[in-house]
């Protein structure tokens, strides 16, 4: 009987070639698709945008921290798409990078309440799906002045011999605060 082998020991059962053709095809980008969330889209788009553009290690921080309902079904979405990447393809979960995250509004079910004197409200539960695509840094060569773009001021990527090695994005929008409200 065949045994059910699971992460890094089924990919060393495939050869390097095969693994390679399959990290190709998916160019270095892995989803998780979750559907029919009830909740509605405009509560977990707040969220999505904290995270998109981050690191899986630092969204995972901030998804713990942050004080919304909608966090914990991102959080597990965020979880299944660094399995499917660490299962499926073998990437390293240092690695990996949230390239695109979307929120899309579902159906609507409608239900009616009893209220006084016979009459009836309409309850509107609304649902959403979310698509978190994971994307590894090391599968691209990444340029230094790629890097670089994300620094706000034209002049510093254009003088950038001896000033900013260290890469950073030096200015952000806040203090450095972690709840700064700017």
């Amino acid at each position: 009987m065949k045994k059910n082998i699971r992460g890094r020991e089924r990919l060393k059962n495939i050869t390097d070639e095969e693994l390679r053709e399959q990290r190709n095809k998916t160019e270095g980008k892995v989803y998780a698709l979750s559907q029919h969330i009830f909740m509605s889209a405009h509560k977990a788009r707040r969220v999505i945008d904290q995270i998109r553009g981050r690191s899986y290690e630092e969204t995972l921080m901030l998804l713990e921290l942050m004080p919304y309902r909608a966090c914990y079904p991102i959080l597990k979405l965020v979880y299944s798409a660094a399995a499917n990447a660490r299962h499926n393809l073998g990437f390293d979960e240092e690695n990996l990078v949230i390239s695109k995250a979307e929120v899309n509004e579902s159906h609507t079910l409608k239900r009616l309440k009893p209220r006084a004197r016979g009459r009836s409200y309409a309850i509107k539960r609304p649902t959403c799906h979310i698509r978190i695509v994971l994307k590894d840094t090391t599968f691209y060569k990444i340029n230094r002045n790629e890097l670089l773009l994300c620094l706000k001021k034209a002049e510093w990527v254009k003088n950038n011999k001896n000033k900013y090695k260290d890469k950073t994005c030096h200015a952000m929008y806040n203090s450095g605060g972690l709840w700064d409200k700017k």
